[in-house]
């Protein structure tokens, strides 16, 4: 049985070591991408069908955000560590530590959501009271992120039993399970929020089911792809027990990966907090423009997920001339694509704003600056996000932590609240551009330390 593997890992390290530059790059990024996109049609769908109904409504979603992007951040920094491990094992044809990663990363996962389903189920309430005294958003909202966290096994086994299909290089099957959720969940959010062929209005809470059972359908799938093509591990868990050796060393690589994602989540309340002191329209079109520019940073972001093996794997082979021209192409292609997202954010705000959230004259006042304001940041964010994944790819990822880190909470934040009490909301756009110049700052900097100590030797 070795033998087909090691002919395998050759082929790959060929590729890897040989094909040109640019095929090379988007033949492993464009299924990346294309599932990045879909994955933000997530993030989208719910907010267009429920600004519908009304702004309230919207802004409840919005609020909830905060929670989902925390429950996608311990879910993908854990199959990270899961990712990692499992292929080391495969690579190393430890064929029973591989099986035994897959299982203690699925045990993870189910313990994630029964703690968050407690966490949901008791605090979903309390976390909304706390950011507004509007009882309609209130209510919106408990029943939206009740439902969305009580019912989190979808997230959560969805990610990890793609991060298992992703370890063995078939992410074809991670397409088919996400953009078969996906479209389910589009199918049913008008369905079950208006109530339509009968069923009862829903309205924010048929959003929530309609994400949940789009979720759980995909996991159905990628249980049964795993199960049925995935014949490289097993995941049956009868015997199971878990391995706190194994779960730690997944969490060692995973928590650094779930703190900075997690960051995230920590700004956006806070700017929510920030913005509410104006309005809640205010952190309508905040919560609409994470909405909108996810359209723009997935693509981005499935880049990254091709371009690090690429540079790792080379920067393990000494080819200085393929890293650097990787790293040059990456950014060529992850600056392009933010300059289309400016001029789209630039040239049809009102445009978004009016047909896919259907916003009032209040909203269209407040929203059409803000998102030029806050895309003029897209100037600078292809850059950053690409130097902070080559970090991550030569080993470094604690100077990606350290970039975000200081972007989000030691700059937006600060910016922001300084911005809204001197000058008024207007300002606290800026907050999100200004963020953008530090972390161009940060990244170069320590972009020329990694190439003065890692990179430039490598040719020597």
């Amino acid at each position: 049985m070795s033998e087909p593997h090691t002919k395998e890992a050759a082929a790959g390290g060929n590729k890897m070591g040989t094909m040109p530059i640019p095929k090379l790059l988007i033949s492993m990024s464009l299924p990346m991408m294309i599932s990045m996109l879909v994955q933000a049609l997530y993030n989208i769908v719910d907010s267009m069908f429920v600004a519908q109904l009304n702004e309230d409504a919207l802004t409840a979603v919005s609020l909830a955000f905060p929670i989902q992007t925390l429950m996608i951040a311990i879910a993908s920094g854990t199959g990270v560590g899961i990712n990692a491990l499992l292929s080391r094992n495969l690579g190393e044809k430890n064929y029973e530590a591989a099986d035994s990663a897959a299982k203690n990363g699925l045990f993870l996962g189910i313990a994630s959501c029964i703690i968050f389903a407690v966490i949901g189920g008791l605090g979903s309430h309390f976390f909304f009271a706390a950011q507004t005294d509007n009882q309609t958003i209130v209510t919106y909202g408990t029943q939206y992120l009740t439902i969305i966290t009580v019912c989190s096994a979808g997230i959560f086994l969805q990610i990890t039993l793609e991060r298992l299909m992703q370890s063995t290089g078939k992410t074809i099957y991670n397409m088919i399970t996400q953009g078969t959720g996906a479209i389910i969940n589009i199918i049913l959010d008008p369905i079950l929020i208006f109530g339509l062929f009968g069923l009862p209005k829903l309205e924010v809470a048929g959003a929530a089911l309609a994400t949940i059972i789009g979720q759980v359908i995909a996991v159905l799938m990628s249980f049964y792809f795993n199960l049925t093509r995935n014949k490289e591990i097993n995941i049956s868990l009868r015997g199971f027990h878990p391995h706190m050796r194994t779960i730690a060393v997944i969490y060692e690589v995973g928590i650094p990966s779930i703190i900075m994602q997690a960051i995230g989540s920590v700004m956006t309340f806070g700017m929510n907090k920030i913005l509410l002191i104006f309005s809640s329209t205010a952190a309508a079109v905040f919560g609409v423009y994470f909405k909108l520019q996810s359209f723009i940073f997935m693509p981005v972001f499935g880049l990254n997920n091709g371009m690090i093996p690429i540079i790792a794997f080379n920067y393990g082979a000494r080819n200085k001339d393929r890293i650097i021209q990787t790293i040059k192409l990456s950014v060529a292609i992850a600056v392009s694509i933010m300059m289309f997202g400016l001029a789209i954010f630039q040239t049809l705000p009102g445009f978004l704003l009016k047909n896919l959230f259907d916003a009032s004259e209040n909203m269209l006042k407040i929203g059409v600056p803000a998102l030029r304001i806050i895309s003029l940041s897209f100037l600078f964010a292809g850059y950053c996000i690409i130097v902070g994944s080559v970090f991550q790819a030569l080993g470094n990822a604690v100077y990606s932590l350290i970039v975000s880190a200081a972007r989000q909470l030691f700059v937006i934040l600060p910016v922001a609240y300084a911005f809204a009490r001197i000058f008024g909301l207007h300002m606290v756009w800026w907050s999100i551009p200004i963020a953008e110049i530090a972390s161009v700052v940060m990244s170069t900097v320590l972009l020329r330390h990694i190439y003065k100590t890692k990179i430039k030797q490598l040719g020597t």
